[in-house]
């Protein structure tokens, strides 16, 4: 298993850094490139659905795990 890596995003005009593995990043980065989306527009509107409770980086995996589990045709 990776260790996460520490890349900064810009959402909204403000920077932040997300600690990510690299193969989450590596999937976020295919997944913005599939919808013709910057990583940051991309980001943003994760950011912008995530809850209070629920950090960026967390939102991420998540987004990255439903997107593929919907693209196996896995709605569990």
């Amino acid at each position: 298993m990776s260790r996460p890596e520490k890349h900064s995003l810009t959402l909204k005009g403000h920077r932040t850094s997300v600690s990510l593995e690299p193969e989450f990043w590596q999937a976020f980065r295919a997944i913005a490139a599939e919808r013709g989306q910057a990583l940051n527009a991309l980001a943003a509107e994760i950011d912008t659905a995530r809850g209070l409770d629920m950090g960026l980086a967390s939102a991420i995996r998540l987004f990255v795990l439903r997107h593929y589990r919907e693209r196996a045709g896995d709605t569990a």
